[in-house]
């Protein structure tokens, strides 16, 4: 039984280079999210399974579904509010034992699942990068707070007077 193909994210990059393929990981760099924010290469993992589902003979034979993993934990260049809300939007995603793990299978061929899982992660750490605006909480006019009164008494005597005859408070 063959085990799945694990590689480095080095040696997935050397792939995509023969290929004459550009991907956002660079084999000395890592992975670029924003101006500001780089991934370093040691804390991505690319690992290369079978893909399960229909597509005929070749799903049994070739590793094309890619399985990205993020060394959250472990990765500095993150700052520490950006790494909670990332663990909050990764959701099921986010592993026990500190990783982000994204599986793409939506292509035939390894290096463009690698993209999408590459493109996925950083779409998601995007995401997580801007700090949320905190709601300033607002105090009702008094003008408001008069007329909804006001409306609600007019409310109250118009039901009053659908009452039977003769029938007293």
């Amino acid at each position: 039984m063959n085990e799945p193909n694990e590689t480095n994210v080095n040696s997935a990059t050397r792939v995509n280079s023969a290929t004459n393929v550009n991907s956002a990981t660079n084999e000395t760099k890592g992975l670029w999210v924003s101006p500001k924010i780089q991934i370093p290469a040691r804390n991505l993992k690319v690992q290369f399974v079978r893909a399960s589902g229909p597509g005929g003979q070749n799903v049994n034979k070739v590793s094309s579904s890619v399985q990205l993993r993020f060394d959250l934990a472990n990765c500095y260049t993150l700052p520490e509010p950006v790494k909670e809300r990332l663990k909050k939007l990764a959701g099921q995603r986010y592993t026990r034992s500190g990783h982000i793990l994204i599986e793409a299978h939506r292509y035939r061929d390894q290096i463009k699942n690698r993209r999408d899982a590459e493109q996925r992660l950083i779409t998601l750490i995007q995401q997580a990068e801007p700090e949320p605006k905190i709601r300033k909480p607002t105090r009702q006019p008094y003008r408001v707070k008069m007329q909804r009164l006001q409306n609600k008494k007019a409310r109250s005597s118009t039901k009053k007077m659908r009452g039977k005859p003769g029938m007293s408070d």
